[in-house]
């Protein structure tokens, strides 16, 4: 699928600035700068341990900045309200890398879950139309009545992404979105990341250590290196290097 580049805009609906978060004597994020646009598919690379889930934690409020300033859609992150904050988390969807279902649920009522708990005054047919809907959008809509024990791991992956769609949030954050997935399964994935920046309008951040996830999806790509984001821009002006700490990325993916 060709990614689309024309729905990003200039507006900042992520800006990230100064960000340092210690544990302990750990420093894993240092004085880092990141900023996210609207209808943006930003990719996130980094090795185990650098601070990638930190970062995800921080930007929908789990964890604090020791300093810094985190901006989402406008809220500075650690300074508002717990209230605001619930409101601001329906607006922005995890991805998780495990698809997180309920396996006591089917596939129906794992959809249901967030729109039933969050928007309450819908009406029975509302709540079937919109899962029908983002059933059809991953495709899936054959599995409607399934246990996630029936599905498989790619068909676990679209219905948790299917979850998340539901709430139609403005920002989708991925959690490694191929991990586990044979190519074939990972490139449909893909390309589903790219169908809903187009069919949803979100603004997305992949953190992935595939780079042929990052290739297909990204209109900008970004490495986190000791504790900052490094080397912005397209995949290929990313790897366009000779820097050691850039080239062992592209080197495992492709040449191994």
């Amino acid at each position: 699928m060709e990614l689309s580049q024309n729905i990003v805009s200039k507006e900042k609906v992520i800006q990230i600035k100064g960000l340092n978060k210690f544990f302990g004597n750990l420093e894993v994020l240092k004085n880092a700068d990141l900023t996210l646009h609207k209808g943006e598919n930003l990719v996130v690379l980094g090795k185990s341990g650098s601070g990638k889930s930190v970062l995800i934690k921080i930007i929908v409020g789990l964890l604090k900045p020791d300093s810094g300033s985190v901006q989402v859609l406008g809220k500075e992150v650690d300074k508002i309200t717990y209230k605001e904050l619930l409101d601001l988390r329906l607006k922005v969807g995890f991805s998780f890398q495990n698809s997180a279902l309920y396996d006591s649920m089917t596939v129906r009522q794992n959809l249901e879950f967030p729109l039933v708990r969050n928007q309450r005054n819908l009406s029975k047919v509302e709540i079937n139309r919109a899962v029908e809907e983002v059933l059809d959008a991953v495709g899936l809509m054959q599995t409607i009545d399934q246990m996630p024990s029936e599905l498989s791991g790619g068909q676990r992956k679209r219905i948790g992404i299917a979850r998340t769609l539901i709430l139609q949030p403005e920002i989708m954050l991925y959690d490694e979105p191929t991990a586990g997935l044979d190519p074939i399964t990972s490139e449909d994935i893909n390309n589903l990341i790219n169908e809903v920046q187009e069919k949803y309008r979100t603004s997305s951040i992949v953190i992935t250590h595939d780079l042929t996830c990052a290739k297909t999806v990204s209109n900008r790509v970004t490495i986190l290196l000791d504790g900052r984001f490094e080397r912005q821009g397209t995949f290929d002006e990313v790897f366009n290097t000779t820097d050691n700490r850039v080239r062992p990325f592209y080197d495992y993916n492709f040449i191994h």
